[in-house]
C-alpha cells in the first residue's frame, strides 16, 4: 500500500483548490444557499466540463478519464474544505457507481457520458422515511412490468410506485436511480426526473450546503436497470463508497477548521498575548492536529481500498467514515470554542462547517453504525476457534 500522493496528483489537488477558492468562497455558499436548485450550473460546468471532475472515475469508453477513486477522493477532500455547493456526491459518486456497479453496459453507454461532461445531473433514491441506507428490508417502493418497450427511461416497460425521502440533490436531478421492490426482489430503475408522475419536494434540513427532496412516484415510466432482483449486492458496494466518499469530504472540511483556529489563536490577544500562548489552547489544537490526521489516514486507506482491494473495501469504509465523521464533529465544535463568542455568530463561517459536520456523520450511517458493522467484519474474518475437548 502506497499512501503518498503522485505529482500528477498533486497536480490534481492544486488545481482543484485554485478553483474552488475563486469561485466557492464564503460569500458564494451563503448565496447558493438562499437558492432554489442550491448550486450555480455555470460553475459546476467549468468544474465537470472543463477541469474533468465529473468524468474523473468513468471509464474512457464512457467519455470518461478513466482514472479512480483516489483521484476523486482528492476532488472531494478539496469540495468539503470548500463547502462546495454542487451535485457533485449525488452525481459522480453516488449514480455513476450505481451505473457501474450494476454492470448493465447498455444503461452506461446511454448515462455515463452525460454525467462525464456535466449536462446530466443524476442521484440514487434508495433511503425512505425510515432513513435507513443499509436495510434492503426497509424498501417498499415497487416496480411492475407495463408493456411498454424501448431503451429510454421514459420507455423502459415499467413503472415505479412509491415515495423516497432524503434524496441527495432529487429536487434538480435529471436521472433518477431509483431502488423499487419486484417480485424477483430488490432492483434499480431509471427514472425521468421531469416527467408529470414524480412529484418532488425539497426537504428543510440542517446543513443547506448539500440539498436533499422527498420524491413521490405514481407509476412513473421506468427504465430496469441490471439484473431484475439482484440489485442489493451492488448497491451495497456503492453505499461504501459513498462512505468513503463522505469520509474524504469531512478530512477536508475537518482540516479547513483546524486551519480556522489554529490561525485565530494566532491573532487573538487576550491579557497582552496571543491566545495560542497559552497552554489550554495550546493542547486543545495540538489534540484536534492529531484527531485530524488520523482521519486522514483512514480516509485514505479507504480511498486506497476502494481503487486497489475490494475485499478490504467493507472494513476500510466503515473505519473511515466512524474516524471521519467524529474528527470533524469535534474540529467543527472546538473551532467555534477556540474562537469564543465571535465563533457563535451567523457572520462567522464556523457554523457552516458545524452543521455540514453533525449532518455528514448521519449520511450513509453514523460512528456507531459504522463501528458496529466494522466489529462484524474483523470477526468474520478471524479463524474459529478449536472446541476444547470434553
Amino acid at each position: 500500500m502506497n499512501l503518498a500522493f503522485s505529482d500528477e496528483q498533486n497536480e490534481l489537488r492544486r488545481t482543484v483548490r485554485d478553483f474552488l477558492e475563486k469561485n466557492s468562497p464564503e460569500t458564494e455558499v451563503r448565496r447558493l444557499m438562499e437558492t432554489a436548485e442550491g448550486y450555480d450550473p455555470d460553475v459546476w460546468h467549468q468544474l465537470a466540463a472543463e477541469l474533468g471532475i465529473a468524468g474523473l472515475a468513468v471509464p474512457e469508453e464512457y467519455g470518461g478519464a478513466g482514472c479512480g477513486f483516489v483521484e476523486l477522493g482528492i476532488v472531494l477532500e478539496e469540495a468539503g474544505r470548500a463547502l462546495l455547493c454542487a451535485p457533485l456526491l449525488s452525481t459522480v459518486v453516488l449514480a455513476a457507481s450505481t451505473l457501474l456497479e450494476l454492470g448493465d453496459e447498455g444503461a452506461c453507454a446511454d448515462y455515463l457520458p452525460g454525467i462525464a461532461d456535466g449536462t446530466t445531473l443524476a442521484t440514487l433514491a434508495l433511503t425512505e422515511s425510515t432513513g435507513r441506507w443499509n436495510d434492503p428490508d426497509a424498501v417498499t417502493c415497487t416496480a411492475s412490468p407495463s408493456g411498454g418497450t424501448g431503451g429510454g427511461a421514459d420507455t423502459g416497460g415499467w413503472t415505479v410506485s412509491g415515495r423516497k425521502s432524503f434524496v441527495p440533490d432529487g429536487q434538480t436531478a435529471a436521472l433518477l436511480l431509483v431502488v423499487a421492490r419486484t417480485d424477483a426482489g430488490l432492483s434499480v430503475f431509471a427514472v425521468a426526473g421531469d416527467v408529470p408522475q414524480v412529484r418532488r419536494e425539497p426537504r428543510a434540513t440542517l446543513d443547506q450546503t448539500r440539498r436533499q427532496a422527498d420524491l413521490t412516484f405514481t407509476a412513473a415510466p421506468a427504465r430496469l436497470l441490471g439484473t431484475d432482483g439482484a440489485a442489493w449486492p451492488a448497491l451495497e458496494r456503492v453505499l461504501d463508497l459513498a462512505a468513503i466518499a463522505v469520509a474524504a469530504e469531512q478530512v477536508g472540511a475537518a482540516s479547513r477548521v483546524l486551519d480556522m483556529a489554529v490561525d485565530y489563536a494566532k491573532t487573538r490577544v487576550q491579557f497582552g498575548r496571543p491566545i495560542g500562548a497559552f497552554q489550554a489552547i495550546k493542547h486543545k489544537l495540538a489534540d484536534l492536529h492529531l484527531a485530524v490526521e488520523s482521519a486522514r489516514s483512514a480516509a485514505y486507506h479507504g480511498l486506497w481500498a476502494a481503487a486497489e482491494s475490494p475485499l478490504e473495501l467493507p472494513a476500510a469504509a466503515s473505519l473511515a467514515k466512524a474516524c471521519c465523521g467524529d474528527a470533524f464533529v469535534t474540529a467543527a465544535t472546538e473551532n467555534i470554542q477556540v474562537h469564543g463568542g465571535i465563533g457563535f455568530t451567523w457572520e462567522h463561517p464556523a457554523h457552516l462547517y458545524l452543521k455540514r459536520a453533525h449532518s455528514s456523520r448521519q449520511l450513509f450511517g453514523n460512528a456507531a453504525h459504522h463501528r458496529q458493522r466494522l466489529a462484524q467484519v474483523l470477526l468474520a474474518e478471524l479463524p474459529e476457534t478449536p472446541a476444547l475437548p470434553a
